[in-house]
């Protein structure tokens, strides 16, 4: 990548594969035919979405991950609800112990400080986007039945746009807690 070409980037939380697993099934069992559904490898909880930024941030954006993640404590997800907004279907959770919205917190800042990031008006909302679609899809659907989710790294990810949605590619992770 050269340092002035702009690539599309986002923070997240990874999901462990057990979990990944467990949404992919319910999936399968809630959401056909509502749209297209997001691909396995590419499910995660957005922290902080940047747009398109220069590649030459890249190290400075990973670092102040690295800098967040470390200081963050354990994150908790719980499957809450299934919601719809005008263009996604989305699994949101509770955040026992509020860990992961400290985290998005203190990621922000540090984004903000940086010069690359800025704060959306409304507040942060763990979920995880399971489908896209154009209308929406008007599906209702209970809340999986699974475990709580302890999520332990996060990333910086590269979305790739093409016709058969976006693709992530993992630019660098950062373990939570430091560990």
């Amino acid at each position: 990548m050269a340092g002035d070409e702009r690539i599309r980037l986002f923070c997240a939380l990874q999901l462990p594969a057990w979990a990944l697993d467990e949404l992919v099934e319910w999936q399968s069992r809630h959401l056909r035919g509502g749209g297209r559904q997001v691909r396995r490898g590419d499910l995660h909880v957005t922290l902080a979405f940047l747009g398109a930024r220069p590649a030459g941030e890249v190290q400075a954006i990973a670092r102040e991950l690295h800098e967040a993640a470390a200081a963050a404590g354990t994150v908790e997800l719980r499957p809450l609800r299934y919601r719809e907004t005008r263009s996604v279907g989305m699994l949101v959770f509770e955040d026992a112990g509020a860990a992961a919205r400290a985290l998005a917190d203190d990621l922000h800042g540090r984004l903000e400080r940086l010069g690359v990031y800025r704060r959306e008006r409304r507040p942060w909302l763990p979920h995880v986007t399971l489908l896209r679609f154009r209308e929406r899809a008007g599906v209702t659907a209970p809340a999986p039945n699974m475990r709580s989710i302890h999520v332990v790294r996060s990333a910086l990810y590269r979305s790739h746009l093409g016709r058969d949605g976006a693709r992530y590619e993992v630019l660098e992770t950062a373990a939570l807690g430091g560990s």
